[in-house]
């Protein structure tokens, strides 16, 4: 069973700049350091923030959907030109609950010279003898995280 959820959030800042704090590793440990009723720790396991990085997100007990404790993610496409980085669970996660991927797609859209929209979509797949879990799909840590990130842009213009 596949499925897709999204977000988007405009925030008065240039795409360019709002794509240097996206593209890599940064918004991701800032994020966790920030949002702490949600996440234990941000770890960064391998890489440099570029395609083949792998981060271990780990939350606080009973903050994220489905009770999942951790997850890792790769990153599996950063793209500087359409500003967009996306990533694969690896390990943990949806994973545990019989998905075959679970996927993040972050994109930085420019929408004028001061202002972009920030988007994120979630794109996963069930396993068929799975399929209720993916009513436990919840895009809110995400909304939260991207909340924050946009909060963060403003007040670091």
């Amino acid at each position: 069973m596949y499925g897709t959820q999204s977000h988007h959030v405009e925030v008065n800042v240039p795409a360019s700049k709002a794509w240097q704090l996206c593209r890599g590793t940064g918004i991701s440990v800032l994020g966790a350091q920030h949002l702490g009723d949600l996440f234990e720790k941000v770890d960064v396991v391998e890489g440099n923030g570029g395609p083949g990085t792998v981060l271990k997100v780990t939350f606080k007990p009973g903050k994220a959907p489905a009770n999942i404790t951790y997850f890792k993610e790769k990153f599996t496409v950063v793209d500087n030109e359409k500003r967009m980085r996306q990533t694969d669970v690896c390990e943990g996660g949806y994973l545990d609950l019989g998905f075959n991927y679970f996927r993040v797609r972050l994109e930085v859209k420019e929408k004028s010279a001061d202002c972009c929209v920030l988007a994120i979509t979630l794109e996963y797949d069930v396993k068929e003898e799975c399929a209720a879990n993916a009513e436990l799909v919840s895009i809110q840590p995400f909304v939260k995280a991207l909340d924050f990130t946009a909060e963060y842009l403003l007040k670091h213009k």
